[in-house]
């Protein structure tokens, strides 16, 4: 098992690591809308999701992966009424590529997140 550390993602906020890597599947923690140079959350829901998957990136490239190979994110919004702006923002980080996915409204996130996604993806070749 290897632990991942991304220095291109926001620092955690908690008592956790970006990922863990067991064989050639990784498995992120969730990342939120922060911006990785401020540590503080963007103030729309676009730009919070952007920074999310942006952040997301980050710790998939430092693992050795990327967007074409995840097999499964999870999405948790604040206000469901957000899931088709998600959509539209989402698809364009997947290239058609489109893996498994849930998404789900939830009471809260951490520091006031609108929106927080993680992944599980396999190591690229």
């Amino acid at each position: 098992m290897e632990r991942i550390i991304s220095n291109n993602a926001p620092d955690a906020i908690g008592p956790y690591i970006h990922a863990t890597q067991s064989n050639n599947i990784i498995f992120t923690s969730g990342q939120i809308g922060l911006n990785p140079e401020t540590n503080k959350l963007a103030e729309s829901f676009e730009e919070q999701t952007k920074n999310a998957l942006n952040n997301l990136s980050a710790v998939l490239e430092t693992a050795g992966s990327d967007f074409d190979h995840v097999l499964k994110t999870t999405i948790y919004l604040s206000d469901i009424g957000n899931f088709s702006k998600v959509n539209d923002i989402y698809k364009g980080y997947f290239n058609d590529s489109y893996p498994a996915r849930t998404a789900l409204e939830i009471s809260k996130l951490p520091m006031d997140a609108m929106i927080e996604i993680e992944a599980i993806a396999e190591k690229a070749d």
